[in-house]
């Protein structure tokens, strides 16, 4: 059957359950010592930095709307969170992403009970390396103009009001993109047909991405998250892909 529309915490928690499997827990501790190294290095820069970004962010206000920055410097702070959060993502995202290419084989070999992959050889996983990066240069270039044009609105006075908001949406969007692909790409699908795929489920990838940013928002607990969403992501791909083939067929 087709996933329901808000099935993204379940595709989370099943996904969770898979990357802990024995069968799979190999798979995951490289990935999860690459993001982990990633992650103290990032968090250590950014609580240095942390209060200096949200200072040049926000807005000078005159006197008469001085009360309004304690409305506002909470917003920008939350800004410059979801900011950090993205770098930290897209980051060890692009480094780990041979690893997740392969991770999700594996999770659809286990997922579906037939294996149509190529054994495991370090062999393999080298070769992975040049589509899987070449698939995360894309999703760079797909998420650069965006992340800047919002960047751009964020110092546009009472305008960047909205700016948080609009970052939560399309990091939602983006989650949902980067981990979904990981599946397709495997099979394949081209960049243009998996997001017009993607936009057909508008409401079930925005659930699943939405589960996944909320979780990869929380520290220590998202370096484990990602794996997880990379199963996850498998799962929503081989369910919602086969429920398609069957009214295919029919």
């Amino acid at each position: 059957m087709p996933a329901p529309v808000l099935s993204g915490p379940q595709y989370l928690r099943e996904g969770l359950k898979l990357v802990l499997s024995p069968g799979l827990r190999l798979f995951v501790l490289l990935p999860l010592a690459i993001n982990l190294v990633l992650f103290v290095g990032l968090i250590y820069f950014a609580g240095h930095q942390f209060s200096l970004w949200v200072d040049s962010l926000m807005p000078s206000l005159p006197d008469w709307l001085s009360f309004l920055s304690y409305i506002l410097w909470p917003l920008f702070v939350v800004l410059v969170a979801l900011m950090v959060f993205f770098t930290f993502t897209m980051l060890a995202n692009v480094i780990a992403a041979p690893f997740n290419g392969f991770l999700a084989e594996k999770v659809e070999v286990v997922v579906r009970g037939t294996d149509d992959f190529p054994a495991f050889s370090w062999g393999e996983l080298i070769a992975m390396i040049p589509r899987t990066l070449a698939r995360e240069m894309r999703k760079l270039g797909y998420f650069l103009p965006r992340a800047i044009g919002l960047f751009i609105l964020s110092f546009i006075p009472m305008v960047n009001i909205i700016a948080a908001p609009l970052w939560l949406l399309f990091g939602v969007w983006m989650m949902a993109i980067q981990y979904i692909d990981y599946p397709a790409d495997n099979h394949k699908l081209g960049w243009n047909e998996m997001l017009a795929w993607l936009r057909q489920k508008r409401w079930q990838s925005m659930s699943f991405g939405g589960i996944v940013y909320l979780a990869l928002l929380i520290p220590v607990v998202n370096i484990l998250m990602m794996p997880a969403a990379v199963a996850g992501a498998t799962l929503f791909w081989v369910r919602e892909r086969g429920a398609e083939n069957l009214v295919t067929q029919r």
